[in-house]
């Protein structure tokens, strides 16, 4: 992704066998409150936020930005997937450079355990190696969240270590271009 602007970065959605990944829109905002104030999401990701405090902080049309995808199934927001570069000084790297790019996810609970994040993960790693050819992408995750560790061996990650971060062991993996 070479510096892509806010306007017109996704030239149209990407589609899998059940979900459409689009850019978000004005019908999204209530799961994206949902998503970022749910216990459950936030279990391993520091906590939920407070719902009165963030519906505040949110807008009308949720933020439009080069890397952001929401995951669509059926017309209705279920997750989002992104895609950012890590800044060169982030102690966790696989290149001396640093800057990869870094894969997350997350989905609402009732999306969980039907394969939606491996599908959509897969279509935007699959979007990604055509922006960034021949670049891995890292992606870290609680050791504690089996459901994201295993989204990520299914994905081709492989564990790079193991950190101590957020009172909780962390990890750290990457996966080479093909």
């Amino acid at each position: 992704m070479a510096d892509l602007g806010p306007e017109g970065w996704l030239a149209a959605p990407l589609r899998t066998g059940r979900l459409v990944l689009r850019e978000p829109e004005a019908r999204d905002r209530g799961a994206v409150v949902e998503l970022f104030t749910s216990p459950e999401v936030g279990t391993y990701l520091g906590g939920a936020r407070p719902r009165e405090e963030f519906e505040r902080a949110v807008p009308e049309t949720p933020r439009r930005r080069p890397g952001l995808f929401v995951v669509d199934l059926d017309g209705a927001m279920i997750g989002i997937v992104t895609v950012d570069r890590r800044a060169p000084e982030h102690p966790r790297r696989v290149r001396p450079e640093g800057q990869e790019t870094e894969l997350g996810y997350m989905f609402l609970p009732h999306a969980w355990g039907h394969g939606y994040a491996t599908e959509a993960c897969a279509a935007v790693l699959d979007w990604c190696a055509e922006e960034r050819a021949g670049e891995p992408v890292v992606l870290c995750t609680q050791t504690a969240n089996g459901p994201s560790m295993r989204v990520a061996s299914k994905l081709g990650f492989t564990e790079v270590e193991r950190f101590e971060e957020y009172d909780a062991e962390q990890w750290f993996g990457v996966r080479h271009p093909a």
